[in-house]
């Protein structure tokens, strides 16, 4: 089946943390367009990740697009340091910030994109009033805190949503799928609308990395 071409983000949570640098050669190499960078708090989810010097320290070496998803709790005081650390995109939880229309204001006035994410049990309903300020909106088809999750198939709902939200109200966002992303779910998620995947475990386990984004992509399958 020929699709779409989407763009491509592997999340280096699933990467190997004592060479992350190989991690970084590995996503260049593999033709894959961003890098996907999920920092979790062990509050907002179950499990603990990196900081802004993580980030910090990989972004001298690449060019990419840094995709940086902030799962935990009090985004607004914490988007100093990740915008510091070389965010291309700045993307929070909307659960877990009261007045996101402000910090999506404050994240702009820094230069960079701005996005929120949803779980799986938030509606898009409940962020409508939220997308006319948005450069990306992140569906989260996994409950989050862990990687290696099948996908929750009700949640490619919500793109076919955020597509037409996004037609009626001439937006521009780009919607991302992120949870369960494999060569075969793939085609489900880009038939749904989402311009973006985002990939962890299926990329990483991958013999054939250059050969899995190309699947992804609808251009071959592996």
């Amino acid at each position: 089946m020929i699709y779409p071409t989407p763009l491509i983000a592997p999340s280096i949570l699933s990467a190997d943390f004592s060479n992350l640098k190989q991690a970084l050669n590995d996503i260049h190499a593999s033709g894959a367009d961003w890098v996907h960078l999920d920092v979790m708090d062990g509050h907002f989810v179950p499990n603990l990740t990196f900081g802004p010097k993580m980030i910090h320290d990989l972004r001298p070496h690449s060019g990419k697009t840094f995709d940086v998803h902030l799962m935990v709790d009090n985004p607004g005081e914490l988007a100093d340091e990740y915008i510091k650390a070389g965010a291309d995109y700045l993307v929070f939880h909307s659960e877990a910030e009261i007045h996101s229309h402000r910090l999506l204001q404050y994240i702009h006035s820094r230069n960079i994109k701005a996005g929120i994410s949803i779980v799986p049990s938030t509606s898009v309903a409940s962020v409508k009033e939220l997308l006319p300020f948005i450069d990306q909106i992140l569906v989260m088809s996994v409950n989050p805190g862990f990687g290696g999750q099948s996908l929750i198939p009700q949640c490619l709902d919500k793109i076919r949503q955020l597509v037409e939200l996004r037609k009626t109200g001439g937006y521009d966002y780009l919607i991302s799928v992120d949870g369960g992303i494999n060569s075969r779910t793939a085609a489900d998620a880009v038939a749904a609308g989402a311009d973006v995947l985002v990939s962890g475990s299926a990329f990483f386990t991958s013999q054939d990395k250059a050969g899995f984004v190309s699947s992804l992509k609808g251009e071959k399958r592996v």
